[in-house]
């Protein structure tokens, strides 16, 4: 019996460290296989990086190879240039010649650049000079704006006529004398006064349609400019347009009322486009 007992704990000490190295083993074997699978993760890597690294080469080298068949067909035109069996002296001398005219061309197109800009930038000007003007007129009968290359100044009937007449009113100077004093300060500036009616027809002992009532429009408002605010008349133009430049529908009153204007249309300085293509 006592060596029965003997024999148990012998096993027993036996067995005690080999559980706890089997433990310390599976451990190490886990720890083995993660860093089995980063090594395969980085040979992948590595792999790729190689292959790469291969195809920037690959990339490199071609363009070389193109930058010398460049540099190389470069070198044979510059030759065959200089050779007068390809090209004659006369020739040469045409492609200077239509050389330095493209840079001419270039040149004078820059300089219509910067005269646009600075016309655009004058018109603008134009336009918050004329609406600071007539800050405290209604705008519903007074409308400025930039169309292309001109600048507009629309202008109600009701402002300056009585209805059907061309005889200019007592409020007209209200809207006339702020637009004459900012006329005045570009007096290099021309423009044109365009009288405008509805299409309802109108005859009378002195008006025979809306013809004459548009001209004989444009005609008073010329002529109260330069008699009452002294503004040169060579620069003025008077304009009929009659029924036929309408900017609302005549089917309404709203739209009538809309159409019954006198525009005055300040011109573009074309002078400046004619100069510059006189200087070429």
């Amino acid at each position: 019996m006592k060596r029965f007992v003997i024999c148990l704990l012998a096993i027993a000490v036996i067995q005690l460290p080999a559980c706890v190295s089997k433990k310390k083993f599976n451990a190490q074997v886990a720890k083995y296989d993660s860093l089995k699978i980063d090594n395969e993760k980085n040979k992948t890597l590595l792999a790729s990086c190689l292959n790469d690294k291969e195809n920037q080469s690959k990339r490199v080298t071609s363009l070389e190879t193109e930058l010398a068949d460049a540099k190389a067909k470069g070198g044979a035109m510059l030759s065959q240039l200089s050779d007068l069996s390809v090209i004659s002296k006369e020739q040469a001398e045409s492609i200077k010649r239509s050389l330095e005219n493209i840079s001419g061309k270039d040149a004078y197109i820059k300089d219509l650049q910067t005269a646009m800009a600075r016309k655009d930038s004058l018109n603008m000007a134009l336009v918050m000079n004329l609406k600071g003007s007539l800050k405290d007129v209604n705008d519903e009968d007074v409308n400025v704006r930039v169309e292309g290359s001109a600048v507009f100044i629309n202008i109600s009937d009701k402002m300056l006529f009585k209805s059907g007449s061309y005889e200019i009113s007592s409020n007209a100077s209200q809207v006339l004398g702020k637009v004459a004093q900012v006329l005045n300060g570009q007096p290099d500036m021309q423009f044109m006064v365009e009288g405008h009616t509805d299409n309802k027809p109108i005859k009378t002992p002195v008006i025979k349609d809306n013809w004459d009532l548009s001209a004989m429009r444009a005609s008073a408002v010329v002529r109260v400019l330069q008699k009452n605010y002294k503004i040169d008349p060579s620069r003025m133009i008077a304009a009929a347009r009659s029924e036929y430049v309408p900017i609302a529908a005549n089917n309404t009153i709203e739209g009538r009322t809309t159409n019954r204007r006198i525009r005055i249309v300040i011109l573009p300085q074309l002078d400046q486009f004619f100069k510059l293509m006189e200087k070429k």
